[in-house]
């Protein structure tokens, strides 16, 4: 892997803040909410200034600097089970892996889907910086303890803004809240729990400037207590309150087609 050495290379170009063609964007993912490549279409259209920032402090940290020069690239690291089979029971890169077969989800397909926009891509660190936030999300559903249920989705996302201050988190989580509340009639705390994964992501430290490998072979409990991130319990009680009417979390649509029956 070839270490990146300019922080950003001359001909990236920064990008621009255009929110009504992220909403376009949006609009294309509540129809298809499998197309993935919409949400990078989001956050493409949605910069933070402080992004590059962020990632200048962290590649030119001692820390971060080790890891450009130690760490393999972490789609393939993450899609190598075989060594994280080998990790104990309860370590976060079991309940990774378990996660990750179940769902039918690899780090590489989440890289494909980013891929589709035909972005340029460049050999430098903002790069490296950026792939890190991609390649873990994944990651941020084991150890927040968020499911790929719709309501799951839309807490990871807002934990993942209190993380980053990423606006296209923000303005899925609460439009994604949003489509939630819409479409499922429940007394459901969705935007109660989207705000608590708001605030766990703010408090706790930053998952993307974490040493992956290390990370996955702790104790997913232990993992949890060192970066500060709480126990999710609006969104556990969305679930209860879902599923006190009858209604699967994880199966929205056919609440909505028992209704329209």
């Amino acid at each position: 892997m070839t270490i990146p050495t300019i922080f950003s290379h001359p001909d990236r170009q920064p990008q621009k803040f255009r929110p009504f063609k992220a909403f376009q964007h949006f609009r294309k993912l509540i129809k298809d909410k499998e197309d993935t490549e919409q949400v990078f279409h989001i956050f493409e259209n949605l910069p933070r200034k402080g992004f590059m920032d962020d990632a200048r402090a962290f590649v030119t940290s001692d820390f971060g600097r080790k890891l450009m020069e130690s760490e393999p690239y972490l789609p393939d690291l993450l899609d190598d089970h075989s060594w994280i089979d080998e990790l104990p029971e309860g370590s976060v890169g079991h309940a990774y892996v378990t996660f990750m077969r179940r769902e039918g989800l690899s780090a590489a397909g989440l890289v494909a889907e980013a891929d589709k926009m035909g972005r340029p891509k460049f050999d430098d660190q903002v790069q490296w910086y950026a792939n890190r936030l991609r390649d873990t999300h994944d990651l941020f559903h084991i150890l927040t303890g968020y499911g790929r249920d719709a309501l799951g989705e839309q807490c990871v996302l807002g934990f993942t803004y209190g993380q980053t201050g990423n606006y296209g988190n923000f303005f899925i989580a609460y439009a994604g809240g949003f489509e939630v509340k819409r479409g499922v009639k429940a007394d459901a705390p969705v935007f109660g729990a989207i705000r608590q994964g708001q605030r766990h992501g703010k408090a706790a430290k930053a998952i993307i400037e974490q040493d992956i490998r290390a990370l996955l072979a702790e104790p997913l409990d232990a993992a949890r207590a060192r970066l500060g991130i709480g126990e999710p319990t609006l969104y556990q009680e969305a679930h209860r309150a879902y599923r006190s009417r009858g209604i699967d979390p994880y199966n929205f649509l056919a609440a909505q087609q028992a209704v329209a029956a």
